[in-house]
């Protein structure tokens, strides 16, 4: 018997229209677990994508609810605009690459719908870099052969590729994920691999002395969570929301996994640098510390930077520090100063 295509439906949620329109702190973290709340009511296949995304897979709601998908993604856009304020972009498809892709190209309030048999025809003018697991070194590579869009990859022999890339294993998945496979599944413990924190200015920044100043507080809060859950991190992603609702995404993979905060400044300022926003109007910066693991598992190196284990010891002082008398007595010298700067409210880089 053949098997059905899978019904995977991607939400990005509209916090800053929410906040924009209804007027409510911009730390509202609580929000986004209510939508949550809201989608495990439909489904309990729901994987959340902090800060404002969510990955369900209804294939099994649709004889229970008697809907289907589109019929779905209509009564959540619903719920989530009724109960919560929130619009959001859906992106309905056979996989989660195709279904992520069609939300990030849908509007607010909107449903896009890519069918199994469109799959082929809807990949074919995006970029190579749009196919998951794509990372930019290899892009880099295609495109100098000229392979830049995914229909460029389909249309190479298999064997050109594995010259290209050396490596038989990474020509199978591109050409995998290049012809619409994506078998990777929803799982609802995700969420808890990941610690986030965002912070949201009060009005569109252009000045990167600002944005410094988010991400320096962004690193401190995510430290400082990270080391008081005794949790590490080996990879961090940040993510820059624009006035125009567009965003710009970069990860980085650390040497080895920290809770470190100068390492982790370190890393994401380097991101923010590969961002190149230039005169960008940014709107949220959001910092996403992923695959999180106990402290027991780090295997720091020995160093011989006296710097490195002065700032350690320095750290572990501040911790303390903060766990007496609260999280404001010890800050950096640079967001002292912010309270004379325009960024925004200084609650607003908050855990979600």
């Amino acid at each position: 018997m053949t098997a059905h295509p899978r019904s995977i439906l991607h939400l990005h949620l509209h916090l800053h229209l929410h906040l924009h329109l209804h007027q409510i702190g911009p730390a509202d973290g609580g929000l986004y677990e209510q939508v949550l709340d809201l989608l495990r009511d439909i489904t309990p296949l729901v994987q959340a994508l902090p800060p404002a995304d969510a990955v369900l897979d209804v294939t099994g709601a649709h004889r229970r609810l008697d809907r289907t998908a589109p019929e779905i993604a209509a009564l959540i856009q619903l719920r989530a605009a009724a109960l919560h304020g929130v619009p959001l972009s859906v992106g309905i498809g056979p996989t989660r690459t195709v279904a992520a892709l069609a939300a990030a190209r849908t509007p607010p309030g909107r449903t896009t719908t890519v069918p199994a048999r469109e799959t082929t025809a809807f990949l074919a003018p995006l970029p190579v870099t749009a196919l998951h697991d794509v990372e930019p070194a290899t892009a880099r590579t295609l495109a100098h052969y000229g392979i830049d869009r995914v229909t460029d990859v389909t249309a190479t022999p298999p064997s050109t590729l594995h010259r290209i890339l050396g490596r038989p294993s990474a020509t199978h998945r591109l050409l995998e994920h290049a012809r619409g496979h994506d078998p990777r599944p929803v799982t609802p413990d995700a969420a808890t691999a990941s610690l986030t924190a965002a912070h949201r200015f009060d009005h569109d920044a252009l000045d990167p002395t600002d944005h410094h100043r988010a991400l320096i507080a962004l690193t401190e809060t995510i430290g400082l969570r990270l080391r008081t859950g005794r949790r590490i991190t080996p990879r961090l992603t940040l993510t820059a929301a624009f006035a125009d609702a567009s965003t710009a995404t970069r990860t980085r993979t650390l040497p080895e996994a920290t809770a470190h905060t100068r390492t982790l400044t370190a890393t994401v300022l380097d991101l923010y640098r590969r961002l190149a926003l230039q005169r960008a109007r940014v709107r949220t910066l959001t910092l996403r510390a992923e695959a999180l693991a106990p402290a027991t598992a780090q295997t720091q190196q020995m160093t011989l930077d006296p710097a490195d284990e002065k700032g350690r010891r320095i750290e572990q002082a501040a911790d303390r520090a903060r766990r007496r008398f609260g999280p404001a007595a010890v800050t950096s010298a640079t967001l002292a100063s912010r309270g004379r700067a325009r960024s925004a409210n200084p609650d607003s880089a908050r855990p979600t």
